[in-house]
């Protein structure tokens, strides 16, 4: 019998103080002057563009490496289906991640995959407390917790599930992803040259064409096998491509906080960066996914509890400084 989990409770008094806190830092966000880094990067925004074209399903079963499982690419697109490509790489999913309840609350599975690995345009969920994972449905029900590019539907997608799923159904599926375990499946390459992308699904998917660009201040994550990919195959993995020498960069922000440009990241996510306590891990994490995360505390579009404690910590820091701290915790074994 999987337990139960529950976020723990705040006292009235700190609620209270906690949605002043917040109130005040929306204002100073809204008054806060425009910069050139006031537009959301759209390589960490990927917006899929009106004319993208969708294959239709020949009815052929799709596979994916080591599994006997057949799918069709109908199967694969419907939202209240999670594939269960590998079932012996975790427990039984609950029927909430599995499948969702139709007509409103899509499966999780679906996006974040069966085994909570979920991808660039959304994020890995494996292995993160269930007690965050709790709280952060609540900022997505409250409206606390948004994203500096609304058109795009991973973030749409999660405020629209937050308020149709029940509580029972959200518990459930925190016990759940909180009690996978996140395996390595992104490399990090440094390069000055990174491949030509198209943008596919909300996320960027390389051409394979031989072609490069400069990768300028950029991270550019992709599939390593972008069908096995489409198929929502957990044991898909990626290719993070960060400019040269931005390992090292974001190393040591996070151990030295840089003479007070931001705070060592280890006094709150742990040593490893693994995570300590209620703090998620973001080693081995998405560093797309970051670097978003990063930029919509800095900019107030985040602003639930955790994201509140995290205001000091990015308000200083550049767009160059959050891909160095991506790719530094990307790097790192989750």
């Amino acid at each position: 019998m999987q337990k139960k989990f529950t976020p723990s409770a705040l006292t009235l008094k700190t609620f209270i103080l906690l949605g002043t806190w917040l109130g005040l830092l929306s204002t100073l966000a809204a008054e806060a002057p425009i910069s050139n880094e006031d537009v959301p990067p759209p390589w960490a925004y990927p917006v899929d563009p009106p004319n993208l074209v969708i294959p239709k399903d020949d009815g052929s079963l799709r596979h994916v490496p080591e599994s006997t499982l057949g799918l069709t690419l109908t199967q694969v697109r419907d939202g209240f289906l999670s594939p269960d490509w590998h079932p012996n790489d975790h427990p039984p999913m609950p029927e909430i991640v599995a499948h969702g309840r139709k007509p409103a609350v899509m499966a999780c599975g679906y996006c974040h995959r069966a085994g909570g690995t979920g991808g660039p345009e959304n994020a890995s969920i494996a292995g993160l407390p269930a007690g965050y994972i709790l709280q952060q449905m609540a900022d997505f029900k409250s409206g606390a917790r948004s994203t500096s590019l609304p058109q795009r539907a991973p973030p749409k997608n999660m405020i629209a599930l937050s308020k149709a799923a029940t509580t029972a159904e959200i518990e459930e599926a925190a016990a759940y992803f909180s009690g996978l375990k996140l395996k390595p499946i992104i490399q990090v390459v440094e390069t000055d040259m990174a491949p030509k992308t198209q943008v596919h699904g909300w996320h960027l998917a390389d051409l394979k064409n031989g072609e490069k660009e400069p990768i300028g201040q950029r991270v550019i994550e992709v599939p390593a096998d972008l069908e096995q990919f489409v198929s929502r195959d957990s044991r898909s993995r990626f290719i993070a491509y960060v400019p040269t020498g931005s390992i090292q960069k974001g190393k040591v922000l996070a151990s030295t906080g840089e003479g007070g440009r931001t705070v060592q990241c280890a006094i709150c996510h742990g040593p490893d960066l693994r995570g300590l306590g209620p703090i998620p891990g973001i080693a081995g994490r998405s560093p797309s996914y970051l670097v978003r995360q990063l930029y919509d505390i800095k900019h107030g579009v985040r602003a639930g509890i955790g994201s509140a404690l995290m205001k000091p910590t990015v308000e200083k820091l550049t767009l160059e400084d959050m891909v160095a701290l991506a790719a530094y915790a990307a790097s790192l074994e989750p």
